[in-house]
């Protein structure tokens, strides 16, 4: 049989009756202790600066006639992320709202920048940042999408006008092939009335059509990868989101961490009080 485990179960009750007697004696220390880290909670929950919290949704933009293979993307999400994580861009984000780098607003906005790639969602990024107010927070994030437009608008303005280049090549090419149709067409009529050259004019005008049919399927192609379900600016596909609720300090967290430390020093401070009465 072994005696040792009910032995040790009575020693742990003794140890924590002891522990209860010891607080019970000692409980203003304990008490006094946790009235005081309470009462460094309030002034902590009352005196910090509040911070709200907006999230929104990057969807990257894309040109939808690039050379086949390509990712008609206009950057990689990969390196979406890391320019939105470099000092000069989030710098270019503050200086186009007026802020100095080194202002406090600044740093909050750099501080707290939180990136999270959705690559099976557009590709999109979710970006969340802090403000001082939910304006602020909501601007800071409006912000973050309008500059990284204003790049991704330089790096597709080539694509784009090589596009619509093209697009206006073939609609001029099939306005010539639909011309030199009806010419043909004219002439075929010519030559059934006097009977000349009629299976030349035949055969031309079979070619043409043909031709116009190609130019049609390029024209009906271009223009629906142009269209904005295929070709569209890096956007928010809807507005920056900001709960009502303050995202710093969180009241419900702050007290619950609060009572904790409360109750875990008033405990220490009992059992040293006691401590010290003994050698006392």
């Amino acid at each position: 049989m072994n005696f040792n485990k009910p032995v040790t179960m009575e020693r742990d009750e003794i140890y924590l009756i002891d522990m209860w007697r010891i607080l019970v004696r000692e409980w203003k220390w304990c008490l006094a202790v946790l009235v005081l880290v309470l009462a460094g909670t309030y002034a902590f929950a009352h005196l910090a600066r509040r911070q709200w919290e907006a999230s929104a949704w990057i969807l990257i933009g894309q040109v939808g006639q690039v050379p086949q293979g390509q990712d008609p993307k206009v950057e990689p999400i990969a390196r979406v992320l890391e320019r939105l994580q470099t000092t000069a861009f989030q710098n270019d984000v503050t200086g186009s709202l007026g802020l100095a780098p080194a202002s406090r607003e600044a740093q909050l906005y750099r501080k707290s920048l939180k990136l999270e790639p959705l690559p099976y969602a557009g590709p999109m990024v979710r970006v969340n940042v802090r403000g001082e107010s939910p304006a602020q927070a909501r601007q800071f994030a409006e912000a973050t999408v309008a500059q990284l437009r204003a790049v991704h608008r330089g790096m597709e303005a080539t694509p784009l006008s090589l596009a619509h280049a093209r697009l206006d090549e073939v609609q001029t090419e099939l306005k010539e092939a639909l011309a030199d149709r009806d010419r043909l067409l004219q002439a075929a009529r010519k030559d059934d009335a006097g009977g000349k050259d009629a299976s030349l004019v035949s055969v031309l005008l079979a070619s043409k059509s043909e031709d116009i049919r190609n130019l049609q399927m390029q024209q009906s192609d271009l223009a629906m990868r142009l269209s904005p379900n295929f070709t569209y600016e890096t956007s928010l596909p809807w507005p920056a989101y900001v709960p009502e609720r303050q995202a710093f300090p969180n009241p419900v967290l702050t007290y619950g961490i609060g009572l904790l430390a409360g109750l875990g020093l008033g405990a220490f401070a009992g059992v040293a009080r006691n401590a010290a009465r003994r050698r006392g």
